[in-house]
């Protein structure tokens, strides 16, 4: 089978890009949510995450972290962002190109839906 250059050329810069990536906030959950006694001490009341407002989306390009997002939240996403940016799927979800992630706050997670487009 002969692939024409073109084509070639247009194979390996989609390997290299790879796909954007949106990233919506499904939803963000306070400690009282989570839990109904607090598994440690806090040194202050704390509420659901400030930093993301839920239906928010984010499109990550060039498996970038998208301006304005949480650190620790990419930190926790990220494995999963570059699986479906580069055509990945995970193989227990029927739909392709999609994965539910949270951040790594265990007391006040917030759930992200991914999504290869």
């Amino acid at each position: 089978m002969l692939i024409r250059l073109e084509e070639l050329i247009t194979f390996v810069l989609h390997m290299v890009n790879g796909h954007q990536v949106k990233i919506t906030v499904l939803k963000r959950f306070s400690p009282s949510e989570v839990f109904s006694k607090s598994p440690v001490t806090q040194v202050g009341p704390m509420e659901a995450c400030r930093l993301f407002k839920d239906g928010q989306e984010f499109i990550v390009e060039d498996v970038q972290m998208p301006k304005g997002f949480c650190t620790s939240a990419w930190a926790s996403i990220y494995g999963n962002v570059r699986l479906l940016a580069f055509g990945g799927d995970l193989p227990w979800f029927k739909e392709k190109g999609v994965a539910v992630n949270c951040c790594i706050d265990g007391l006040r997670p917030v759930i992200f839906k991914l999504e290869r487009i």
